[in-house]
């Protein structure tokens, strides 16, 4: 992401807002749970925009609070959200701590693992619902519009998996088709997202 400095002398030179230069980054969509069994953005509805405008699409997750303690997922649509379930491939790891400092680890997350699926991937395992936690992270997908290439992602979200652990999981991998993604969606592995917000931006190459 580009970072634009000014100093007095520049801001002095400026003659119109226009000229003002832009960052690489661009906000596209806020959405905002409640009591919602999904939160989805879709190509040309809403004003989402997530075609070949932009070479990378973030999306930020701010406080994700489940309506009870469920992993939290997405998946992506090649028919703007028909469907969802693109075959994907991924790799999962995770570190956490207690905050008794009496446990820790860093390891890979094969149950989070996927090889060739369908399935919605966890970007996280149990989020809980205590009413003071929440699940915060970001999610990158690369060229989703291409029809030559695979469509790679990458993840990581600082979550808490109960009211002592606080665990940050990481997620990569790429969904195996050269159809354009327009849509993807996000959810709680069981019930309702109670509250929290998905933002998503679109990235310059330059």
């Amino acid at each position: 992401m580009a970072l634009v400095k000014y100093n007095n002398n520049s801001i002095s030179a400026i003659t119109a807002a226009a000229g003002l230069a832009n960052g690489a980054m661009t906000l596209i969509k806020t959405l905002t749970a409640s009591s919602s069994a999904t939160l989805s953005f879709v190509d040309g509805s809403s004003d989402v925009v997530f075609d070949n405008t932009y070479p990378v699409y973030l999306f930020k997750f701010i406080n994700i609070h489940p309506a009870s303690t469920q992993p939290f997922l997405f998946q992506a649509s090649t028919d703007t959200g028909s469907s969802y379930g693109v075959t994907m491939t991924s790799t999962a790891f995770r570190v956490y701590h207690n905050e008794a400092g009496t446990a820790t680890s860093l390891s890979s997350d094969t149950g989070n693992d996927q090889a060739q699926s369908t399935s919605f991937q966890k970007l996280h395992g149990n989020i809980t619902n205590a009413n003071d936690h929440g699940g915060s992270g970001e999610l990158y997908i690369f060229s989703p519009s291409s029809t030559t290439f695979v469509k790679h992602f990458l993840s990581t979200i600082n979550a808490s998996l109960d009211d002592a652990v606080v665990q940050e999981q990481f997620i990569a991998g790429y969904f195996n088709t050269t159809s354009a993604i327009d849509a993807i969606q996000f959810k709680m592995n069981s019930g309702n997202i109670d509250s929290g917000s998905i933002k998503l931006y679109g990235i310059k190459d330059s």
